[in-house]
């Protein structure tokens, strides 16, 4: 069992459980179900890097040739005729396994959204992905979330994106978001839309319900953790025409297809709960939840998310 909160606290209830069942105090966290938690003067640092080895290690990676990203840039995995089957087994284990490293691993949640839409039936070219993915830990198997400490800790910040009809498929497009308390890195997401968007617009704007969504949701659980945050939710998305849209107090033809959406959004701005400032493209975070992007722009990201690896050579 984890328990956390101030000392006093803490304390009160670990003698409560001590008197209701056998226990045993083993101090600061340090490893719980594969998750490594690491202190230091920068602050908390999380990472799954045995768990990691251990896949490699069990897949014969371990003396793989590594890569820089987790998936090829550009690449758009699609169901094709007279495609080589795989052995289904295998490939659902190992993307089930991949995708337990993603509780610490934002910067491989694009890369197992693609691949995990084709587990009922895999083919060559999905397994491949996959292959790559692990090419990919193989670089940095240490790499984490760093938790610093904040003054101001009850900020709340949402970056959302989409990848207008991406899918090969089902033209279907795919949404991303980023979520920030205090300047840390908290929730993220990338899954396909249920629908097929007509615009550009409207697939932005159902993402930012999304992105918005989650945000409340943390603005609540603040609230419940004692913290009553006054602070507008800063939503940043780098669409322009989705922001004006959120703006416009006037119902139009082509928002029709997002109206619940629309009046959504654009209470929460009367109501001063959520603000949308703006934003260039390439500084977007959530980005990298939406499509396969270069090595670059790929690092450049994840150095603003906080990721980085304790393990690494100095």
């Amino acid at each position: 069992m984890v328990v956390t909160g101030n000392d006093l606290k803490k304390k009160t209830l670990q003698n409560y459980l001590s008197r209701e069942f056998e226990m045993k105090d083993l101090g600061f966290l340090k490893y719980f179900l594969g998750i490594e938690v690491s202190r230091s003067s920068e602050g908390i640092f999380l990472s799954q890097r045995k768990y990691a080895l251990d896949l490699l290690q069990e897949t014969g990676m371990s003396g793989c040739q590594p890569v820089n990203t987790p998936i090829e840039e550009g690449l758009k995995l699609c169901v094709e005729p007279n495609q080589v089957s795989t052995d289904k087994r295998r490939y659902q284990r190992l993307v089930g396994r991949l995708m337990y490293l993603a509780h610490t691993r934002p910067d491989l949640t694009y890369a197992l959204s693609v691949v995990s839409q084709y587990m009922h039936n895999p083919r060559e070219q999905h397994m491949n992905a996959v292959m790559r993915i692990l090419r990919y830990l193989k670089n940095a198997p240490g790499k984490g979330i760093l938790f610093t400490k904040n003054v101001n800790h009850q900020s709340i910040e949402v970056y959302t994106d989409v990848d207008w009809a991406g899918a090969v498929d089902d033209r279907q497009s795919t949404s991303g978001y980023f979520t920030f308390v205090g300047g840390n890195l908290v929730t993220w997401k990338s899954k396909k839309q249920n629908v097929v968007a007509r615009s550009s617009a409207e697939a932005e704007f159902r993402g930012m319900a999304l992105g918005l969504c989650e945000a409340l949701w943390l603005r609540l659980l603040l609230q419940d953790l004692g913290y009553l945050s006054k602070q507008p939710i800063r939503l940043f998305c780098d669409n322009k025409a989705a922001c004006d849209i959120a703006h416009n107090p006037i119902q139009h033809d082509r928002t029709k297809h997002v109206e619940v959406d629309r009046f959504f959004i654009k209470e929460k701005l009367d109501d001063k709960i959520v603000e949308l400032p703006k934003i260039r493209s390439e500084d977007q975070l959530a980005d990298i939840l939406t499509k396969a992007v270069s090595s670059q722009v790929f690092s450049k990201f994840l150095d603003k998310l906080g990721m980085c690896d304790i393990y690494a050579p100095t």
